[in-house]
């Protein structure tokens, strides 16, 4: 980004970055709402079926939860906004320590789908407008269609029976194999645990963390590679049209360089917007694939939370999806903006 809009650039980024904590407030005091309305007794979570009505009492007392929901609210906003998040009624942890502890899987998960998904749906969407019209781009729509229609639990299933159960060529659940993690303990550098592996040399543990990761990133994969094909298939298709490309394509440059080099330049502000939104999808979509791969991530973290009413863990998880989805925004608009000295940092 050139100088005359780096002050802009600041200036935008700060103000989004407030806008994003408005929105953050209103989503947490929504969830808390919600989750309160349905019936439930998390101090008798907390201690136990074979607790007294007293000790429940004190228990209630305890977690702030004889107050006026709105004091409740209150509340739990000043302690997020110093970094208390409250405790877990499941668990008795921090509920921060439980989501940053389960954060690092689900991330690398939604980011090993991204890339797969982008490695498939940008040279799909290419070929697809290079055969316009004939069996290639046929191919590819139709492809696009069945794996942005497909439910991601069939798909999941159907990746589970073909390649571990009938194959036995990958994991069916979890994250890694016990003895393997016990015999090459992985390094943390970044925090995601296939990347730390890689980086520190531990080729028995990143071996074993890809083959428990490959089934449940290629389920993720399926619906960004869908929508990003069709995407880049109708972005590119518009921007053949312009004038300054009809030029390139007549000085004689190769079709490839044509769509690869100029007309996806131009379709890149969509196909941005696009990845900032398949990406909140793909983070809640692999809830459902840690259920079926047994993936311990934010998923399973979640629906644990849900089935015990666990109120601050369950607004814990909604905070923390909205503040993911609300950076990846951010950070969408200001790549668009420094791709493209067009787009107005208003």
């Amino acid at each position: 980004m050139n100088d005359g809009r780096g002050l802009p650039a600041i200036r935008y980024a700060a103000r989004r970055s407030v806008l994003a904590v408005v929105v953050a407030v209103g989503v947490v005091v929504m969830t808390y709402l919600i989750a309160r309305v349905v019936p439930s007794d998390p101090a008798g979570v907390w201690a136990g079926p074979r607790a007294s009505a007293a000790e429940r009492a004190r228990i209630r007392a305890e977690l702030g939860l004889d107050r006026p929901v709105a004091q409740q609210i209150v509340s739990y906003v000043a302690g997020v906004l110093r970094g208390d998040w409250g405790l877990s009624v499941l668990t008795h942890r921090p509920v921060l320590t439980d989501l940053l502890a389960r954060l690092p899987n689900t991330l690398q998960l939604v980011l090993a789908g991204l890339l797969i998904g982008v490695a498939v749906g940008i040279p799909a969407g290419l070929a697809a407008v290079r055969w316009h019209g004939r069996a290639p781009d046929r191919l590819v729509r139709s492809g696009a269609l069945l794996s942005a229609s497909i439910p991601t639990f069939w798909l999941a299933l159907l990746l589970q029976m073909f390649f571990a159960s009938r194959l036995s060529l990958l994991p069916i659940a979890g994250s890694y194999d016990r003895a393997v993690r016990a015999a090459h303990p992985v390094t943390t550098v970044t925090g995601l645990p296939l990347l730390d592996a890689v980086l520190t040399g531990n080729g028995a543990a990143a071996v074993d963390l890809f083959d428990h990761l490959l089934l449940p990133a290629l389920v993720v994969a399926s619906y960004p590679a869908a929508v990003l094909a069709r995407m880049v298939r109708a972005s590119v298709l518009d921007a053949v049209g312009e004038p300054h490309i009809q030029m390139v394509r007549a000085l004689g440059f190769p079709e490839r360089t044509v769509l690869g080099r100029f007309a996806l330049r131009l379709a890149w502000n969509p196909v941005l917007q696009t990845l900032a939104l398949i990406f909140g999808y793909s983070l809640v979509n692999t809830f459902l694939v840690e259920a079926v791969f047994d993936y311990p991530g934010l998923g399973r973290y979640a629906a644990d939370a849900v089935q015990s009413l666990d109120v601050p863990a369950v607004v814990g998880v909604t905070l923390l999806v909205a503040l993911l989805y609300l950076a990846a925004n951010l950070a969408v608009d200001l790549a668009q903006a420094a791709l493209d000295p067009r787009v107005a940092l208003r």
